[in-house]
């Protein structure tokens, strides 16, 4: 009997402590989680297809690069927020690379970076500017040539854009201070074993594979035979979302911002990093998908308009968080629907799944550096028009 009553007072303890550190943040997210699952079977059919969305065409991506980001520094003992401090002319040059590669795993390891204090604000409108997001898997895949001169031009316009940014501004410009002080230095360098850890990273694998398929336009369900009646890919990205939302949201060891300080081993700041940006392209998607399902807008129907604003229609598409919008944008050009002055327009203005994070830990200059990226976008994507449409 004692034994018993010990017992539920230890699980009593442990579900309190699990609770006192939800947060009203992360409490917030859960329950309009769950309001958005409750509505009724059309919004929970729209909700299992944005969770599968945000896990295997965000999230597998995010960790790949942040698993090879965070192996090569663990392997070369390499201490990259050192690195940056040191070379502060390379931060620039440096981030809009980074952002420049396909996907947003670049992207969202430079704005950790920032968030940690180590990199400039002109670093921070460099990646932005450069990033294409998940859009550019779409456009590299359908036009290949076309795809790596957009990367070149995101480079070189992010480059420049970065330049301006810290030749204008002072380096404390839009600076946000989190010292890495705030978390337990004894949890450096080390991994922390969890179970749900290695069920992250069993799924991890064939999300990954079945991400890169389905970017590929492969019908990854006819790969399963029989099985595939059953949607088995949407039930693993679900699955994944489902694992990463709650890992993140009733972990009491995290965070608001886990994975930003070196804390654990490459493994352990891979997961919780991309955990947490798989906990905001969720609520991205849910407001996007929400958004259009109750107003009825047709995102492509809006750029069926006079052709002198279509550029600036795909400029202020490119303001919106995520990569859903922008790979309607893609698809538009790539159906000819759109011309690639558009195409530039969008993929400088636009932040990809990055922004949800920077959102998140630096609302001020997320929203300060979108909107300094619009200004090349523009330049870019009207100087085009002019000379070649």
């Amino acid at each position: 009997m004692t034994a018993l009553v010990m017992s539920a007072k230890a699980g009593f303890a442990v579900s309190t402590r699990y609770l006192r550190h939800l947060g009203p943040v992360k409490l917030v997210i859960f329950a309009a989680l769950a309001a958005f699952a409750a509505v009724g079977p059309e919004t929970r059919a729209i909700l299992a297809a944005l969770l599968s969305d945000a896990y295997l065409q965000v999230s597998v991506f995010v960790a790949a690069t942040l698993g090879v980001i965070y192996g090569v520094e663990h392997v070369t003992k390499t201490d990259v927020s050192a690195f940056l401090d040191r070379h502060r002319r390379w931060q620039v040059p440096l981030a809009a690379l980074l952002g420049a590669l396909p996907g947003c795993g670049g992207a969202v390891a430079v704005v950790t970076q920032y968030v940690r204090g180590h990199i400039t604000f002109g670093a921070l409108v460099a990646v932005l500017t450069a990033t294409m997001g998940d859009a550019a898997f779409l456009l590299l895949a359908a036009e290949p040539m076309t795809g790596v001169a957009v990367y070149a031009v995101g480079a070189v316009v992010g480059m420049i854009s970065g330049t301006v940014i810290n030749a204008t501004h002072s380096p404390d410009f839009m600076r946000v201070v989190r010292p890495d002080a705030a978390y337990p230095p004894s949890q450096e360098h080390t991994e922390r074993h969890h179970p749900l850890r290695r069920v992250w990273l069993v799924l991890f694998v064939p999300g990954l594979i079945l991400g890169t398929l389905d970017l590929m336009t492969v019908d990854t369900d006819a790969l399963f035979g029989a099985l595939g009646a059953y949607g088995p890919t949407q039930v693993l990205g679900v699955t994944g979302a489902l694992l990463a939302f709650a890992m993140w949201t009733f972990d009491p060891d995290l965070r608001f911002d886990p994975g930003v300080a070196p804390c654990g081993g490459p493994v352990t700041r891979m997961i919780d990093t991309t955990n947490f940006v798989t906990v905001w392209v969720i609520v991205g998607f849910m407001a996007y998908e929400l958004g259009v399902h109750l107003t009825g807008i047709d995102l492509a129907g809006l750029f069926t308009t006079w052709g002198p604003l279509v550029p600036l229609l795909a400029v202020v598409v490119g303001f919106l968080p995520g990569c859903g919008p922008q790979i309607v944008v893609t698809t538009l050009y790539i159906s000819g629907a759109m011309p690639l002055s558009g195409q530039l327009g969008n993929a400088l203005s636009n932040d990809g799944d990055a922004l949800f994070p920077a959102l998140a830990i630096a609302p001020r200059a997320a929203v300060v550096a979108t909107l300094y990226s619009a200004v090349p976008a523009l330049i870019v994507a009207y100087g085009y028009f002019a000379l070649f449409e």
